[in-house]
């Protein structure tokens, strides 16, 4: 039940590093900017790869090619267990795009001006 937090505490907590990390290095001058840049580069590909992992076992949990089957009782654990896979599967789906909108401007600004 809990998982459904998961992937979008992955998108807060790279959000979080990365506007942290980047103020440090442009706004501070307490860090370089390239190697920054390049830490913060393989902190995203490792959160978009545990969102992508998330994504995947919420997938399953939904099981969305069981849907042709009867129509199952309301009110029974099953259907919330599938209607939360559902839910953690979309929010993974978000939670990947919000990840690669806080590192575009990693790839795509030269440094601190």
């Amino acid at each position: 039940m809990i998982r459904i937090t998961f992937a979008p505490t992955v998108w807060a907590v790279h959000f979080v590093a990365c506007y942290a990390v980047i103020s440090l290095a442009c706004a501070k001058g307490v860090l370089a900017f390239g190697p920054s840049r390049t830490v913060l580069l393989a902190l995203s590909v490792v959160a978009l790869a545990a969102i992508v992992w998330l994504g995947w076992r919420s997938f399953r949990q939904w099981g969305p090619e069981n849907l042709a089957e009867a129509p199952k009782e309301v009110g029974v654990p099953e259907p919330r267990h599938e209607f939360l896979g559902h839910a953690a599967f979309l929010l993974s789906i978000i939670s990947f795009i919000g990840v690669v909108f806080v590192t575009l401007p990693l790839v795509l600004i030269g440094g601190c001006q």
